[in-house]
């Protein structure tokens, strides 16, 4: 059977980085491209932050490319101070990595969606793991890419738990509500949101770091200090003190295996204006509608997720 063909939308920060080790290291599915937002930094640094992990896991036959640089409703975009606490100043936890040897591609990220949607069709997975600027650019500007996509899985959204920007907002969506709006509510794309509901059930502590670090390898003890400084800022500013929760890499794990997660299926859309600006919620006019188009990941299964995550990437990592 031939592989899934996976393109991972990232803001490159410490759950991105292992959301990236995860589409790596899985065998059952080809990382064709990385497009590039803005959202834990400023879209140059963490396009950078890309090309620097990719090198770094010896893959650099996998393109990144630069998407846009704000949000659809503004002309600029500034980093909030508490991503640069949680993710460091440069994004991956204050690791200095070397500079990477290759360029970020000049075709534009919205373009590489619709050629690789032409291209590819229901083998696509697209995985977002920051605002939803880039995939609500695309559809726009080539609406027929929503009925070519194979699956949208994003790491976004809350419906059964509280945001983490404010009561009603998740960060990722409340970064450019009106583009993951357009993304939702299109009826022909099939999504699976994998939201606050079950990332922060699932967690990565020091005694799984640890095992990245005694492999002793440039991989292993880079990711081991990039995810420590994740673990303590989760400590340090009281998210959890339990350890970190692995937002971006369930979204990955989950569109190559759905069963890792419980969902609900659900017409979405996203509030734009007012207080709960931001806020994931079902759609009333479409209660009665057959065949909504968004899964909402409500459970998961975090010790199996755990298990799978931990043995991809110590295996990936023990490599290079």
């Amino acid at each position: 059977m031939a592989k899934k063909k996976m393109i991972l939308d990232l803001d490159t920060g410490v759950d991105d980085a292992l959301a990236i080790a995860y589409a790596t290291a899985a065998p059952d599915v080809d990382l064709i491209g990385i497009v590039s937002s803005y959202g834990n930094n400023l879209i140059d640094v963490c396009a950078q932050n890309s090309l620097k992990l990719l090198e770094l896991l010896g893959q650099t036959d996998v393109p990144v490319f630069k998407g846009l640089a704000h949000s659809s409703t503004t002309d600029h975009f500034d980093v909030m101070q508490v991503s640069l606490d949680i993710h460091g100043k440069n994004g991956i936890g204050e690791v200095q990595l070397p500079a990477p040897q290759r360029q970020v591609e000049s075709q534009s990220g919205v373009d590489f969606y619709i050629e690789a949607a032409h291209k590819y069709g229901q083998d696509l997975i697209i995985v977002p793991t920051g605002p939803m600027t880039n995939l609500a650019a695309a559809l726009k500007k080539d609406p027929e890419i929503a009925k070519l996509i194979g699956n949208v899985t994003f790491m976004g959204g809350a419906l059964t738990v509280e945001g983490n920007v404010t009561g009603a907002a998740e960060a990722n969506i409340h970064q450019d509500a009106e583009a993951a709006n357009t993304v939702l509510s299109n009826p022909d794309l099939p999504l699976t949101m994998v939201g606050l509901d079950v990332t922060l059930r699932t967690l990565l502590t020091k005694r799984e770091t640890q095992k990245w670090r005694d492999l002793g390898t440039a991989a292993g003890k880079a990711y081991a200090d990039i995810t420590d400084f994740y673990i303590d800022a989760y400590y340090n500013l009281d998210i959890d003190k339990n350890g970190c929760a692995l937002h971006d890499p369930l979204a990955v794990g989950v569109s190559l295996d759905p069963s890792f997660v419980k969902t609900i299926s659900l017409f979405m859309k996203v509030v734009h204006e007012g207080p709960n600006y931001g806020r994931t919620i079902g759609n009333n006019a479409k209660l009665n509608d057959p065949n909504p188009n968004v899964k909402v990941a409500v459970n998961v299964d975090k010790d199996r997720y755990l298990q799978t995550f931990m043995n991809y990437l110590t295996k990936l990592f023990s490599q290079h």
